[in-house]
């Protein structure tokens, strides 16, 4: 009896060793964590199961493991293209599902008060599976849809900030959402705001661009420039933006020139975004504008301001007035004050 209970015992420990050896390695493949390294891998459309297996074997403990659960798991025969997050403590289950359901991690844009959408697009393509060319493409195709003549002309629809989207973002769903963004915010209050100021939005845009230019984009003074540039636009005088001087200049330059400071040779450029050259306001927005930057149109400062002259004991902010006498004593100012830095073009 002792003896057959030995035997029993010992057949019985040889099972749950056994099964022990099964659960563990089933548990070391599927369960367990099979991260060395956190990271991202980008998985693009059509790209095939070694694709994948070449992108995150540098981030695996075990890249025979994934191998085995991913090929169980049909991950060759339904794979999602993407940008995927790769976190410490995942285990090859979770790794797989990951990319079979194409759950990727969205990435951050910040799209800044770029001169033109040319440049925006090839900031914003680097972080995206389509390429420059074929946001250029189908953003020219959206823009001839609209009646306007290429992509330039989607400038209004953009605003500065920071959006997040997926890597395998197509252009057209791109776009979409900054059209949504646009269409409400011209909502019925700033509608009527809009038609109260009796110019058109492609003036509304311009003008909100010359007023981020001129505010480096600080909301302090954005409304009393507003205010200044409306009073020029009522009284039929020349804006003289600065700014616009040197983006017709970079315009014609394909933006490749660093101008500190406008000098009397530029103010006689011949553009029609040149506002000391030509009256009345540009056919365009000189960058892609904030929101705060066409609000401050709509709700521009009611002031007598025409003359404003950047502030070289307040950087960043501007001294303003009605007189032309005290202006030329500020712009006389300003001009020492870039001399005594050496600021010369």
């Amino acid at each position: 009896m002792k003896k057959g209970c030995s035997i029993i015992a010992v057949i019985g420990l040889i099972v749950f060793l056994i099964g022990g050896y099964f659960a563990f390695n089933f548990l070391k493949k599927y369960k367990l964590g099979n991260v060395a390294k956190e990271g991202y891998i980008l998985v693009p459309t059509g790209a095939n199961f070694e694709q994948v297996l070449d992108s995150i074997s540098p981030y695996l403990k075990n890249k025979e493991n994934f191998k085995e659960v991913a090929l169980k798991k049909n991950l060759d025969q339904k794979i999602k293209p993407g940008r995927y997050k790769i976190e410490s403590g995942t285990d090859n289950t979770d790794l797989v599902n990951m990319i079979k359901a194409g759950n990727q991690t969205e990435s951050s844009f910040r799209i800044g008060d770029f001169n033109d959408v040319y440049q925006m697009i090839g900031r914003v393509s680097r972080k995206t599976e389509a390429d420059s060319l074929t946001f250029v493409k189908e953003f020219n195709k959206i823009a001839v849809s609209k009646g306007l003549n290429n992509a330039e002309d989607l400038k209004k629809y953009f605003f500065a900030d920071t959006y997040q989207f997926f890597w395998t973002v197509k252009p057209t769903e791109f776009f979409e959402k900054f059209e949504n963004q646009y269409q409400e915010f011209w909502n019925e209050e700033r509608l009527a705001k809009e038609r109260k100021l009796n110019l058109s939005r492609e003036e509304i845009y311009a003008l909100a661009s010359i007023v981020y230019k001129e505010s480096g984009g600080k909301t302090d003074e954005q409304k009393t420039i507003a205010g200044l540039y409306l009073n020029r636009v009522r009284k039929g005088m020349k804006l003289q933006s600065d700014p616009t001087v040197i983006y017709a200049i970079n315009k014609e330059n394909n933006f490749t020139q660093d101008i500190k400071r406008v000098l009397y040779k530029h103010l006689s450029f011949p553009s029609p975004y040149n506002t000391y050259a030509v009256k009345g306001i540009p056919p365009g927005p000189i960058c892609v504008v904030d929101k705060n930057s066409v609000d401050a149109v709509l709700n521009a400062e009611n002031n007598n301001y025409i003359f404003m002259c950047a502030d070289p004991k307040r950087m960043g902010y501007h001294k303003f007035t009605d007189n032309d006498v005290e202006h030329a004593a500020n712009a006389k100012a300003y001009q020492d004050w870039l001399n005594s830095k050496n600021i010369t073009q």
